[in-house]
């Protein structure tokens, strides 16, 4: 589906709006859908694989959702991509942004910065005061998204888990 990057509201040219939307666990369909869309768009961009992901139960969906915050963005009702988020277990003052990924058809419709948004939102609402993730090398779009929204390097580097341990990875982190 392509998306109108410009709408005509009130005589005067916007962009498409975006709808930016907490799951609850009983949508986990629309997480198993985006999230296999993700998985095969940018497989080498996160640490799971396709053929895990289509394998996981509807159990284990709507687990994920009730164990890590997940955002979902969407125009004209469509979803177009979803970011989420989790505590990090070796430090009470950090969460991760994870799974973050935008359709291709959307990107370039500042989606990607809304769902940053929402989870560094959710992130300082719980109390947080860092917001880390880890991004491919040569990811070179999604590292550009995280310099417009302040992520620095922290210097922290390590690769995918198998079977992409070629992909070298390093860590960025937003001060809350």
């Amino acid at each position: 589906m392509k998306f109108e990057r410009w709408q005509i509201e009130g005589g005067n040219l916007s962009k498409p709006r975006v709808n930016i939307h907490r799951l609850k666990p009983d949508e986990w369909k629309r997480l198993r859908r985006l999230r296999l869309k993700a998985l095969m768009d940018a497989p080498n961009a996160f640490g799971s694989t396709l053929e895990r992901a289509m394998g996981y139960s509807a159990e284990n969906w709507y687990r994920q959702i009730e164990e890590l915050v997940t955002f979902v963005a969407a125009i004209e009702g469509s979803d177009v991509g979803m970011a989420r988020g989790a505590p990090d277990e070796s430090d009470p003052k950090t969460a991760f942004l994870l799974s973050m990924w935008v359709t291709p058809e959307a990107r370039g419709q500042a989606v990607g910065n809304q769902l940053v948004q929402a989870v560094a939102e959710w992130a300082q609402t719980m109390g947080f005061t860092q917001l880390v993730l880890d991004v491919a090398d040569d990811n070179e779009p999604a590292i550009a998204l995280y310099e417009r929204m302040n992520f620095r390097p922290t210097g922290e580097s390590g690769t995918l888990p198998p079977p992409r341990t070629h992909i070298l990875e390093h860590r960025r982190a937003l001060t809350l």
